[in-house]
């Protein structure tokens, strides 16, 4: 049998899509579809609404859940935030933090994320830190720079395995792949910096996700790269015999693993 930390883990981030009925429909479709697959580890992130629907959808079987953002007080005055004490009473289990919509769209900063991070682990909560360059930092060779700032703001005083998802953001979206090689070399300076920065037993159990438009016909090349222990895919995720191809395929890696 594979170890948890030697499976692939594939993660959907559904973003803001799918109210409780579909989404508990493309639960109850995609278990049928990678009920046979045992060396994969999957994670589904609905949109807040949905938690409670798949939540009882889930319950006793191995797909996990996870939510697509998190407050870092525990609870107050907060109109529309989410604390961690909520997710965990959902039995979610893993969180997205820092995505790179969260970052452009509504202008969280690394000192937000920071406390986020924080937060989460404090709460019970797995971290998937996501970061990630431009297209514009990309072009002027800035790449690894700005990720690294971005780990080292988001990592500070964290001492607990977390899990980072490396997210170009030129290729979020637009249909363009880092090429398998672009991903690794990205993916080897993270488990790098990463291992720097956290204490050296829990650097071991960090796993580094690729955040850029993974899909069924580039997952295997992706996933065969030897720092990328998984990904975190948007829009394919949001299809159930897609989602479920590349589940099937990551199982396959990993039983070879």
């Amino acid at each position: 049998m594979v170890s948890n930390l030697h499976k692939p883990f594939i993660a959907g981030n559904w973003k803001m899509n799918k109210t409780p009925g579909e989404a508990t429909e493309f639960v109850s479709q995609l278990l049928i579809e990678i009920q046979s697959v045992e060396a994969a580890t999957v994670l589904v992130c609905p949109p807040f609404t949905a938690l409670a629907a798949v939540s009882n959808s889930l319950e006793n079987t191995r797909v996990l859940l996870g939510a697509q953002n998190v407050h870092w007080e525990r609870e107050g005055a907060f109109t529309g935030e989410i604390s961690p004490p909520m997710l965990r009473d959902l039995f979610v289990t893993h969180v997205i933090i820092g995505h790179s919509e969260r970052r452009a769209i509504f202008h969280e900063a690394d000192e937000e994320i920071h406390k986020k991070v924080l937060a989460a682990i404090n709460g019970g909560l797995m971290p998937i830190l996501c970061v990630g360059e431009n297209l514009n930092e990309r072009e002027k060779g800035k790449h690894f720079s700005v990720v690294q700032t971005q780990l080292e703001a988001a990592l500070k005083d964290v001492k607990n395995p977390v899990i980072i998802a490396y997210e170009p953001v030129w290729a979020i979206g637009t249909g363009q792949t880092a090429t398998p090689e672009m991903a690794q070399e990205m993916h080897r300076y993270i488990r790098k910096v990463t291992t720097a920065i956290v204490e050296p037993a829990s650097a071991k159990e960090v796993r580094i996700l690729y955040g850029g438009s993974m899909k069924a016909a580039n997952a295997e090349a992706l996933l065969q790269q030897p720092d990328i222990d998984g990904g975190l895919i948007g829009g394919a995720s949001l299809n159930v015999q897609e989602f479920a191809s590349i589940v099937k395929i990551a199982g396959s890696i990993g039983q070879q693993g």
